[in-house]
Protein backbone atom coordinates (compact mmCIF):
# COMPACT_ATOMS: atom_id res chain seq x y z
CA UNK A 1 0.00 0.00 0.00
CA UNK A 2 1.63 3.83 -0.89
CA UNK A 3 1.96 5.83 2.10
CA UNK A 4 -0.38 8.18 0.62
CA UNK A 5 -3.12 5.32 0.75
CA UNK A 6 -1.89 4.49 4.18
CA UNK A 7 -2.60 8.11 5.28
CA UNK A 8 -5.98 8.08 4.14
CA UNK A 9 -6.93 5.11 5.38
CA UNK A 10 -5.65 6.51 8.84
CA UNK A 11 -7.35 9.72 8.77
CA UNK A 12 -10.66 7.69 8.37
CA UNK A 13 -10.30 5.11 10.94
CA UNK A 14 -9.00 8.21 13.69
CA UNK A 15 -12.94 9.67 12.49
CA UNK A 16 -14.45 6.19 13.25
CA UNK A 17 -12.26 5.82 16.48
CA UNK A 18 -13.37 8.93 17.97
CA UNK A 19 -17.05 9.05 17.21
CA UNK A 20 -18.83 8.38 20.17
CA UNK A 21 -20.72 5.44 20.32
CA UNK A 22 -21.54 2.24 22.69
CA UNK A 23 -17.56 1.78 23.05
CA UNK A 24 -16.97 5.32 24.62
CA UNK A 25 -19.76 4.25 27.31
CA UNK A 26 -18.24 0.83 28.03
CA UNK A 27 -14.75 2.15 28.44
CA UNK A 28 -15.64 5.13 30.49
CA UNK A 29 -17.62 2.73 32.85
CA UNK A 30 -15.06 0.65 33.39
CA UNK A 31 -12.70 3.34 33.83
CA UNK A 32 -14.50 5.04 36.68
CA UNK A 33 -15.38 1.71 38.08
CA UNK A 34 -12.32 -0.13 38.11
CA UNK A 35 -9.36 2.12 37.47
CA UNK A 36 -6.80 2.85 34.84
CA UNK A 37 -5.80 -0.47 34.80
CA UNK A 38 -9.35 -1.97 34.22
CA UNK A 39 -9.70 1.01 31.40
CA UNK A 40 -6.72 0.23 29.08
CA UNK A 41 -7.18 -3.52 29.10
CA UNK A 42 -10.57 -2.19 28.10
CA UNK A 43 -9.54 -0.28 25.53
CA UNK A 44 -7.01 -2.79 24.45
CA UNK A 45 -9.65 -5.39 24.40
CA UNK A 46 -11.51 -3.02 21.52
CA UNK A 47 -8.64 -2.40 19.59
CA UNK A 48 -8.18 -6.47 18.62
CA UNK A 49 -11.91 -6.53 17.98
CA UNK A 50 -11.49 -4.14 15.59
CA UNK A 51 -8.41 -4.91 14.07
CA UNK A 52 -9.78 -8.68 13.81
CA UNK A 53 -12.93 -7.26 11.80
CA UNK A 54 -10.12 -5.07 9.56
CA UNK A 55 -8.56 -8.39 8.93
CA UNK A 56 -11.48 -9.88 8.02
CA UNK A 57 -12.88 -7.45 6.02
CA UNK A 58 -9.54 -6.76 4.06
CA UNK A 59 -9.15 -10.48 2.98
CA UNK A 60 -13.47 -10.06 1.68
CA UNK A 61 -14.68 -12.32 4.35
CA UNK A 62 -17.08 -9.04 5.56
CA UNK A 63 -18.30 -8.88 2.27
CA UNK A 64 -20.21 -12.28 2.26
CA UNK A 65 -21.79 -11.67 6.05
CA UNK A 66 -23.15 -8.04 4.87
CA UNK A 67 -24.61 -10.37 1.81
CA UNK A 68 -25.43 -13.27 3.97
CA UNK A 69 -28.79 -11.86 5.98
CA UNK A 70 -29.37 -14.74 8.08
CA UNK A 71 -25.84 -14.31 8.99
CA UNK A 72 -25.90 -10.73 9.23
CA UNK A 73 -28.74 -10.87 11.57
CA UNK A 74 -27.30 -13.31 14.06
CA UNK A 75 -24.28 -10.82 14.49
CA UNK A 76 -26.27 -7.62 14.65
CA UNK A 77 -29.00 -9.31 17.19
CA UNK A 78 -26.23 -11.00 19.37
CA UNK A 79 -24.56 -6.94 19.38
CA UNK A 80 -27.72 -6.41 20.73
CA UNK A 81 -28.01 -8.63 23.51
CA UNK A 82 -24.70 -7.69 24.16
CA UNK A 83 -25.12 -4.49 24.75
CA UNK A 84 -28.20 -4.58 26.30
CA UNK A 85 -26.79 -6.91 28.96
CA UNK A 86 -24.29 -4.41 29.78
CA UNK A 87 -26.78 -1.54 30.03
CA UNK A 88 -29.20 -3.90 32.15
CA UNK A 89 -25.57 -4.41 34.53
CA UNK A 90 -24.94 -0.81 34.88
CA UNK A 91 -28.44 0.25 35.62
CA UNK A 92 -28.51 -2.20 38.54
CA UNK A 93 -25.22 -1.62 39.69
CA UNK A 94 -23.92 -0.02 43.27
CA UNK A 95 -21.56 2.59 44.01
CA UNK A 96 -18.00 0.84 44.67
CA UNK A 97 -15.96 1.89 47.47
CA UNK A 98 -12.44 2.22 46.93
CA UNK A 99 -11.85 -1.35 49.19
CA UNK A 100 -14.23 -2.85 46.96
CA UNK A 101 -12.18 -1.47 43.62
CA UNK A 102 -9.13 -2.77 44.36
CA UNK A 103 -10.62 -6.36 45.59
CA UNK A 104 -11.98 -6.35 42.00
CA UNK A 105 -9.27 -4.65 40.06
CA UNK A 106 -7.69 -8.47 39.01
CA UNK A 107 -11.11 -9.64 37.73
CA UNK A 108 -12.32 -6.40 36.42
CA UNK A 109 -9.22 -6.75 34.15
CA UNK A 110 -9.91 -9.46 32.53
CA UNK A 111 -13.52 -9.08 32.22
CA UNK A 112 -12.71 -5.30 30.59
CA UNK A 113 -10.43 -6.62 27.73
CA UNK A 114 -13.69 -8.87 27.33
CA UNK A 115 -16.25 -6.41 27.35
CA UNK A 116 -14.10 -4.07 25.03
CA UNK A 117 -13.30 -6.95 22.81
CA UNK A 118 -17.49 -8.36 22.81
CA UNK A 119 -18.37 -4.89 22.29
CA UNK A 120 -16.57 -4.34 19.13
CA UNK A 121 -16.47 -7.40 17.55
CA UNK A 122 -20.84 -7.95 17.87
CA UNK A 123 -20.99 -4.78 16.05
CA UNK A 124 -22.33 -5.37 12.52
CA UNK A 125 -22.09 -1.75 11.85
CA UNK A 126 -18.09 -2.19 11.66
CA UNK A 127 -18.56 -4.54 8.69
CA UNK A 128 -20.47 -1.97 6.91
CA UNK A 129 -17.92 0.28 7.60
CA UNK A 130 -14.93 -1.67 7.01
CA UNK A 131 -16.67 -2.63 3.51
CA UNK A 132 -17.31 0.91 2.04
CA UNK A 133 -14.09 1.86 3.55
CA UNK A 134 -11.64 -0.96 2.46
CA UNK A 135 -13.41 -1.15 -1.17
CA UNK A 136 -11.29 1.95 -2.20
CA UNK A 137 -7.82 0.00 -0.24
CA UNK A 138 -8.32 -3.09 -1.42
CA UNK A 139 -6.85 -4.59 -4.61
CA UNK A 140 -7.33 -8.21 -6.43
CA UNK A 141 -4.33 -9.50 -5.04
CA UNK A 142 -4.70 -8.30 -1.99
CA UNK A 143 -3.28 -10.44 0.94
CA UNK A 144 -2.40 -11.44 4.84
CA UNK A 145 -0.07 -8.69 3.85
CA UNK A 146 -1.69 -5.61 3.49
CA UNK A 147 -4.70 -7.36 5.34
CA UNK A 148 -2.46 -7.04 8.46
CA UNK A 149 -1.11 -3.48 7.69
CA UNK A 150 -5.13 -2.95 7.59
CA UNK A 151 -5.56 -5.05 10.50
CA UNK A 152 -2.89 -2.99 12.48
CA UNK A 153 -3.77 0.50 11.24
CA UNK A 154 -7.50 0.59 12.22
CA UNK A 155 -6.79 -1.74 15.49
CA UNK A 156 -4.09 0.54 16.81
CA UNK A 157 -5.43 4.06 16.07
CA UNK A 158 -8.73 2.47 18.26
CA UNK A 159 -7.16 0.98 20.65
CA UNK A 160 -4.71 4.33 20.93
CA UNK A 161 -7.52 6.82 21.31
CA UNK A 162 -9.54 4.27 23.78
CA UNK A 163 -6.24 4.27 25.80
CA UNK A 164 -5.67 7.94 25.97
CA UNK A 165 -9.35 8.19 27.18
CA UNK A 166 -9.16 6.16 29.61
CA UNK A 167 -5.85 7.70 30.69
CA UNK A 168 -7.32 11.25 30.99
CA UNK A 169 -10.27 9.28 32.73
CA UNK A 170 -7.85 8.17 35.58
CA UNK A 171 -6.11 11.44 36.70
CA UNK A 172 -6.32 13.05 40.27
CA UNK A 173 -9.30 15.70 40.05
CA UNK A 174 -10.43 14.29 37.13
CA UNK A 175 -11.45 10.60 38.77
CA UNK A 176 -12.33 12.13 41.84
CA UNK A 177 -14.81 13.96 40.55
CA UNK A 178 -16.16 10.91 38.32
CA UNK A 179 -16.08 8.50 41.30
CA UNK A 180 -18.20 11.23 43.02
CA UNK A 181 -20.82 10.97 40.20
CA UNK A 182 -20.09 6.67 39.86
CA UNK A 183 -23.43 6.07 40.13
CA UNK A 184 -24.76 8.76 37.64
CA UNK A 185 -22.61 7.67 35.40
CA UNK A 186 -23.82 3.99 35.97
CA UNK A 187 -27.02 4.94 34.98
CA UNK A 188 -26.77 7.25 32.34
CA UNK A 189 -24.32 4.31 30.35
CA UNK A 190 -27.10 2.11 31.05
CA UNK A 191 -29.47 4.24 29.55
CA UNK A 192 -27.16 4.99 26.29
CA UNK A 193 -26.53 1.52 26.09
CA UNK A 194 -29.81 0.07 26.09
CA UNK A 195 -31.00 2.68 23.64
CA UNK A 196 -27.92 1.72 21.38
CA UNK A 197 -29.23 -1.89 21.31
CA UNK A 198 -32.68 -0.82 20.89
CA UNK A 199 -31.77 1.31 17.49
CA UNK A 200 -29.33 -1.94 16.74
CA UNK A 201 -32.49 -4.19 16.58
CA UNK A 202 -34.92 -1.67 14.89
Amino acid sequence: MEFSSWLALAAICVMGAISPGPSLAVVMRNTVKGGQGHGVLTALGHGLGVGLYALITALGLALLITRNPMLFDVIRYGGAAFLAWLGIKALLAKPTTDEAATTEHRVRGRQGAFEGFMVAFLNPQLAIFFVALFSQFVQADTGWQQGGVMMLTAGGIDALWYVLVALLLSRGPVLIWLKARSGLIDKLSGLVLLALALKVVL
